[in-house]
């Protein structure tokens, strides 16, 4: 093999990258934007939910009730008449309608336990499943301290300290910033990969390889190193600048033990992307083996749920998976501050996996010249 035709195999591949507006606007979204939406999302918490409240006692203990609603977690109550409820769910402008009915504090007061009616448009599944409890504490609350004439605490017989080790404010805007990075590595490098053997063999550049003194191990070396190191680069960028700087999310462990992992990884997943390629052929079938790959491999990673809430023959086949070990040293990495010594299996699991998809790859790509 010579390396200096391999490097200036790959040289040719980063200009034609470079030559790709598509390309590299996905690459700078994903790298910045996509990563900052995902921070500032927030999808576990409850944030400005719509709520209105018909109010058809208009007493003190309803006025105290509407008015326990406020920001962060709902916006400002909007009150509204029973004829208008059913038409503002039904419009979308509403997540919850809470329906005080008439004599609600003189049933309480008279130990009558009166109902109240929450609708809830259980289409916005977060913020339903969420706020539904919200809701519920908070008018049992008022209506607990009204009758009681002032707020009490109770204290319980024994007290739990709780200690968040990584996240004290419990953001969910750190994880979904992390998180993000991992996901956005193991998608760009498949696709780059991918499409960069692809644009080659539309544009008919592959029949101008075959023609001269290279073999199918520098070609597919050169497209590996060249598009592992675009995706190696933007990941370095995204956790250094737009994760810790912007965002201002803490890394606990060694930025330069993930970066080692990020290498591992990247050659594992851009083999897959050279493998891929080669049983699509074309761009559109490219994109559709994409989605059938991409989104087992995104959801069962244990990047978006935990692999123990799986089931264990789930568990076992996504062992075979380079990001399913990505994601485990990643949290241990960034999130807990683990060192080499607890990481090396994934490592080792990484380079095993990688070694393997290399050696497929590289047959099917053979082929695929032929």
């Amino acid at each position: 093999m010579n390396l200096k035709t391999v490097f200036n195999l790959g040289v040719k591949e980063l200009r034609g990258l470079l030559r790709d507006p598509i390309l590299l606007t996905l690459i700078v979204y994903s790298f910045s934007v996509s990563i900052y939406t995902s921070s500032k999302a927030m999808p576990d918490s409850l944030s400005n939910a719509a709520i209105a409240i018909v109010d058809e006692d208009q007493s003190t203990l309803s006025t105290r009730i509407v008015s326990a609603f406020y920001p962060p977690y709902f916006v400002a109550p909007k009150m509204i008449s029973l004829t208008e409820m059913d038409r503002r769910m039904d419009e979308g402008l509403d997540t919850f309608a809470l329906n005080i009915p008439p004599d609600f504090e003189h049933d309480v007061l008279a130990g009558r336990s009166p109902a109240m009616q929450l609708n809830v448009d259980a289409t916005r599944m977060t913020q339903a499943f969420t706020g539904t409890g919200y809701v519920q504490q908070i008018v049992n609350s008022e209506v607990s301290e009204y009758i009681e004439g002032h707020r009490s605490q109770s204290r319980p017989q024994a007290e739990l300290v709780l200690r968040a080790r990584y996240n004290p404010d419990l953001d969910s805007g750190w994880f979904g910033a992390l998180t993000e990075v991992t996901q956005i590595i193991t998608m760009l490098s498949i696709v780059l990969t991918g499409a960069a053997l692809i644009r080659e063999k539309e544009h008919g550049t592959v029949e101008h390889l075959l023609v001269m003194p290279v073999t199918a191990s520098e070609i597919m070396i050169s497209k590996i190193w060249s598009m592992g190191l675009v995706v190696f680069l933007a990941s370095g960028f995204a956790l250094t600048v737009v994760v810790q700087m912007i965002l201002g999310v803490p890394v606990h462990g060694s930025v330069a033990l993930f970066m080692m992992a990020t290498a591992l990884m990247l050659f594992a997943t851009t083999s897959l992307g050279i493998f891929l390629a080669t049983m699509a052929g074309t761009m559109p079938q490219f994109g559709l083996l994409l989605m059938l790959v991409l989104l087992p491999l995104q959801v069962l990673s244990g990047a978006m749920t935990p692999r123990e809430s799986m089931p264990e023959i789930i568990q076992t086949i996504m062992l075979a998976a380079p990001n399913t070990h990505f994601v485990i040293l990643s949290q241990a990495i960034l999130f807990r501050g683990a060192g080499f010594a607890i990481v090396w299996q994934q490592l080792l699991a990484l380079l095993a996996i990688g070694s393997v998809l290399f050696w497929f790859a590289l047959q099917r790509f053979r082929r695929f010249l032929q």
